[in-house]
């Protein structure tokens, strides 16, 4: 029962916010992008805090003072489940865009969405779009918009980590920004353990202190990056 009204809920938000989007909309042609992009926050934020709660689970967070305030940061997580994105949006208070997969911008409501809050879709099939993609990226980090990457590509359904795809820590080499790896542990129990369906879970993220990129090549940050991650989610388990 949980999953059925889960789903209702989720789809009928966005139903439900159809005139907060034209009231984005409208203010993107307006020029008044400062007031979009608080709106936009707003509802997302609330949005993804909703969809967490309504799962039952319980989210703890530490070291969110490590993130630094006066500057835009790129995000490096592990990815174990589909709540990982409503997780950072709604419990780290940093606004920030993602870096996804190009398929999740033909989602109804949600590709939208997405693209008013900033976010880049990358298609891996394609070498000249993504990399394309990671230009745009990096000029949005220098641009004061963070981001948020997983590089493993894909959910890893468990406490697993895939290797990390060194390509998309070129955005912090090119744009000059800290790096803030950070370790989700149990988010794949509020859904992927037990197939579809979602149950309550204990989720910790742990946010690690900055990377700073200077003279460091792409797979060397995503070695260290991955070795942080990986060792908090051991922690964890242990």
């Amino acid at each position: 029962m949980r999953t059925i009204i889960w789903f209702i809920y989720f789809w009928a938000v966005f139903i439900k916010w159809i005139p907060a989007l034209y009231r984005v909309k409208h203010l993107q042609r307006s020029g008044r992008i400062q007031e979009r992009d608080e709106l936009v926050v707003v509802k997302v934020k609330e949005w993804s805090r909703s969809l967490v709660k309504l799962s039952g689970s319980k989210i703890t967070v530490s070291g969110e003072e490590n993130i630094p305030k006066d500057t835009a940061v790129l995000f490096v997580s592990n990815h174990q489940g589909n709540f990982d994105i409503p997780l950072l949006l709604g419990y780290l208070q940093k606004p920030k865009a993602f870096i996804s997969k190009i398929e999740v911008k033909k989602v109804p409501f949600i590709g939208t969405w997405m693209e008013q809050l900033n976010c880049l879709f990358m298609d891996r099939k394609n070498v000249r779009q993504s990399v394309k993609a990671i230009s745009e990226g990096a000029q949005f980090l220098r641009n004061g918009t963070s981001l948020v990457i997983f590089p493993e590509g894909t959910r890893s359904k468990g406490d697993e980590m895939a290797e990390f795809k060194a390509g998309s820590f070129k955005l912090a080499t090119k744009s000059g920004v800290p790096i803030i790896p950070v370790t989700i542990n149990g988010s794949y129990k509020m859904m992927e353990q037990q197939g579809f369906w979602i149950k309550p879970a204990n989720v910790h993220i742990e946010v690690h202190p900055p990377i700073y990129p200077q003279k460091q090549e792409a797979k060397d940050l995503a070695k260290l990056s991955q070795l942080i991650i990986k060792e908090g989610v051991k922690k964890a388990v242990s």
